[in-house]
């Protein structure tokens, strides 16, 4: 890896990448600059692990997976974050006079004598990739500044913050939004949420305090309490870095912030003001596009109902229908269809509000309902279009639902999303719309209802004892009683102490088959529909999230917060 080009002539002799894809990757790196491994595996030509294995190999010295490693602060401190950046290195480890470090590429000579030189130490080198590299650079060197370092910078006579209850005009907001501090306390608020995985930032002012949260895993954690003679300032800082109005503080308005972090990663923040009797409450959407999960078979299938979920959306045309509340991962599972049906030969429309992450190959509109632009007249333009598969964000009255079975009988694919409970509870929706039962039969394949559960945190987790009773009242079979082992999370650095770390949807996939339109037609109740599904082998949210529940991936308390019993 002393040179790309040496690097591609390996890779391409042990066959692990095709001439082609190595001349479009050196042609991305001289467009974007970064070193011919990273665009490699940006572009999807090899996986993270195998070039890393295969580094590894070459150089015959050890792998590292820095994501399940954790590095003690005195550690980072051995060498300065600018000498981290420049050789895409990071230490790890030190054992006597020996400090291990993780290189991106481990031939560099110059790296490792200038490491010797600035520690004292001798070096020991492992391989890992360059995005594990970023991301640890990320995760250790921008963590050391903490929110009560930022508040003290606030005791400065020079930092003049405007006292809350001041009438403030569009200078003084301006100024106050300007100092150095509020800066850098913003920032370190946008960071810390990131850091830790954050899937929004609340900002919330009462009448006596200023209160900053979280929302990690689907749920709300309070993280810092600033003065709330800070309220105006944090604002219009926020406001500022998302291209809004400062002075306005009387209407809602909504914005986007993208953050730059490091070479090669972006953030987006979605921003939302609203006011409130004790100012403007501000929520931040984080949208990593890194992050998003587009591999079907990782987002919490069971083996049987991915094969029927994958069946239904290679149709060639039909309604597709997911529903559940807000935040339970609807977006993410239609990303991951579209996804899976994005090729060449189809032309892929979607109508949404918010478009949240941009997908190559893909026509996204945005709706804007004050010009006019919503789901109905976008569908019908869609329709215009030469259309094959079409997502509208969610079908919220009878027009759009009507254009968009309309659409699903007339040889195009339909996704879209609902607000409803569980799958069977859909066609009721759809019906009190003012859809006609037979169109209903007709034009819906499948109806996904999902939910998250929070996974247990696999350095902690350990088994416990649960009476069987409250198995029975889960919903769990008396037959499957004996052998169920349940775990829980105990808490730990890797889990911030909750016990819980990522998150994995559990489904309720209803396939409209012949006897279900049959039942559609004759006007069957949800409850009816319901069991005669479960009777054709649908497994409920309950029954998934209890099969989740028995595999250890989630506790008892989750599948009470997040099911309901059948």
């Amino acid at each position: 890896m002393a040179s790309s080009g040496r690097l591609g002539e390996l890779l391409l002799r042990e066959k692990l990448i095709t001439p082609l894809q190595l001349q479009q990757a050196i042609e991305e790196q001289k467009s974007t600059g970064g070193r011919l491994g990273y665009q490699l595996t940006k572009m999807g030509f090899i996986e993270e692990n195998e070039l890393t294995a295969f580094l590894s190999k070459q150089y015959g010295v050890p792998s590292i997976d820095l994501n399940e490693f954790d590095i003690e602060p005195e550690i980072i401190k051995l060498i300065p974050k600018e000498v981290v950046l420049k050789h895409q290195v990071i230490p790890v480890n030190r054992t006597g006079s020996t400090l291990i470090v993780a290189m991106a590429d481990p031939s560099n000579i110059f790296a490792i004598d200038d490491i010797k030189f600035l520690t004292g130490y001798n070096v020991e080198v492992v391989v890992a990739s360059e995005q594990a590299i970023e991301a640890a650079v990320e995760k250790y060197y921008t963590s050391n500044v903490t929110f009560d370092d930022v508040m003290l910078d606030f005791e400065d006579d020079e930092v003049d913050i405007v006292d809350a209850d001041e009438d403030m005009n569009e200078l003084d907001l301006e100024k106050s939004a300007g100092d150095a501090p509020v800066i850098k306390l913003v920032n370190l608020i946008l960071l810390d949420a990131i850091r830790k995985g954050a899937s929004d930032i609340h900002v919330e002012p009462f009448e006596k305090q200023l209160r900053v949260r979280y929302r990690i895993d689907g749920m709300l954690y309070e993280v810092m309490k600033p003065p709330v003679k800070l309220k105006h300032a944090i604002t219009s800082r926020i406001k500022i870095m998302s291209n809004l109005d400062i002075a306005e503080r009387r209407l809602p308005q909504d914005g986007r912030i993208k953050l730059k972090m490091g070479k090669n990663k972006e953030m987006d923040f979605r921003v939302s003001v609203l006011p409130v009797i004790w100012g403007e409450k501000i929520v931040l959407r984080l949208l990593d596009k890194s992050n998003l999960q587009l591999d079907m078979t990782k987002l919490g299938f069971e083996e049987k109902t991915l094969e029927g979920f994958k069946n239904a959306i290679h149709t060639p045309y039909g309604m597709i229908l997911v529903t559940g509340p807000t935040g339970s991962g609807k977006t993410t599972t239609l990303y991951s269809v579209l996804s899976e049906l994005n090729r060449t030969d189809v032309n892929i429309s979607t109508a949404e509000d918010p478009v949240e992450y941009n997908l190559f190959g893909i026509n996204q509109v945005q709706m804007h309902d004050d010009i006019g632009l919503n789901f109905g007249s976008t569908l019908r333009s869609f329709l215009r279009q030469d259309p094959d598969i079409i997502l509208v964000g969610e079908i919220r009255d009878f027009e759009t639902a009507e254009i968009g079975i309309k659409a699903a009988l007339t040889g195009h694919l339909v996704l879209s999303t609902l607000h409803t409970n569980d799958a069977p509870s859909s066609v009721s929706r759809l019906l009190n719309m003012g859809i006609e039962p037979f169109l209903v039969a007709a034009s819906v394949i499948l109806i996904a209802a999902q939910r998250l559960c929070r996974k247990l945190c696999v350095e902690c987790r350990e088994p416990i004892e649960v009476p069987p009773q409250v198995l029975l009242d889960l919903g769990v079979h008396p037959d499957d009683i004996e052998g169920f082992t349940v775990m829980k999370g105990a808490g730990c650095r890797t889990c911030n102490g909750s016990g819980y770390k990522g998150r994995i949807a559990v489904y309720e996939i209803m396939v409209l088959t012949e006897e279900l339109r049959e039942f559609v037609l004759n006007g069957a109740s949800t409850l009816e529909l319901k069991r005669e599904a479960i009777r054709q082998g649908m497994k409920s949210l309950r029954m998934s999230a209890l099969t989740k529940l028995r595999e250890g991936m989630t506790s008892v308390d989750e599948v009470v917060r997040t099911t309901t019993e059948d």
